[in-house]
């Protein structure tokens, strides 16, 4: 019977049972995308992360959620790189720096002081715009409740997820997805998912604050999700909304998963180069997975 090492990761967190959890297959090369897609919905977490050998990079890896595959994400890419190093894969000593090949393409991935873990993720990409009376109902809330003068707007860092700006956490708090008409409008869109934001963190040295919604059979709500905190990162800098490139997103806290990321955006607003979205990781499991 094949196994196959794994280990369980809380991602965009330092402690325990916080932040958002993946699990890391390792060695994974013979097993074929219908497996791991079966794998991801056994596991039942927002992403399941499979670490294979790469003709294009250092390493390569595939994320799946329980519904699909997904071309980046942020915190599978924390946990990948948690295992690396708990596996002697990758030293922050004397591999501090490598190559990761996804489905989105290569990203470079840092490993810094603390075994902070950092992302470069794609050049960003706007893409289409929405109208708030067609999206805000959808989410339970009415244009009212958007941050005045701003687009709801597809941008993409690796993958595409829809920025809307919310004024305040008592709006985002209201917020609840009607799954139906989300279903409805998800068919006729550009985006994987939604990400609603407010410009102010739970914690005083935070400037964001985010939920980010599912459906079935992915998770209703996602604790941490670093690909749309790159692609809002983006939307932020390039729509004047922060004053510096660099800042701290926080995600999960009403979740009671906590989690928080170091966000710096590289280039002009007019023309963004690229985001780097970093934070840290904690190993709470490892095990053996068993497959005929």
């Amino acid at each position: 019977m094949p196994t196959y090492r794994y280990l369980q990761i809380d991602a965009f967190t330092n402690t325990p049972l916080t932040g958002n959890p993946c699990i890391v297959v390792l060695d994974a090369d013979d097993l074929d995308a219908p497996t791991m897609q079966a794998l991801a919905r056994e596991t039942n977490l927002a992403e399941t992360a499979f670490v294979m050998r790469s003709t294009q990079a250092d390493f390569r890896a595939r994320y799946f959620t329980p519904a699909e595959e997904i071309p980046l994400a942020g915190h599978p890419t924390l946990a990948v790189t948690r295992a690396l190093i708990d596996t002697g894969r990758v030293s922050p000593s004397t591999m501090p720096r490598f190559t990761l090949e996804l489905t989105a393409g290569v990203i470079t991935v840092e490993i810094g002081p603390g075994e902070t873990i950092t992302m470069t993720q794609k050049k960003p990409v706007f893409l289409n715009t929405y109208d708030p009376a067609e999206i805000m109902p959808v989410f339970g809330l009415t244009p009212a409740d958007c941050l005045p003068s701003l687009p709801i707007q597809t941008v993409s860092t690796g993958t595409p997820m829809v920025m809307i700006p919310i004024r305040d956490h008592d709006a985002l708090r209201r917020a609840a997805m009607d799954i139906p008409a989300y279903n409805a409008l998800k068919a006729r869109s550009d985006f994987f998912s939604p990400h609603l934001f407010c410009l102010r963190g739970i914690s005083p040295d935070a400037q964001t604050f985010a939920r980010q919604f599912g459906t079935p059979p992915d998770l209703l709500e996602d604790p941490f999700t670093g690909s749309a905190t790159g692609s809002m990162a983006a939307y932020l800098w390039h729509y004047n909304l922060i004053d510096s490139p660099t800042f701290i997103a926080e995600q999960g806290h009403w979740m009671q998963r906590p989690g928080w990321a170091y966000v710096e955006v590289i280039g002009k607003r007019e023309v963004i180069e690229t985001v780097k979205v970093g934070g840290e990781a904690v190993t709470i499991m490892r095990g053996e997975m068993m497959l005929k």
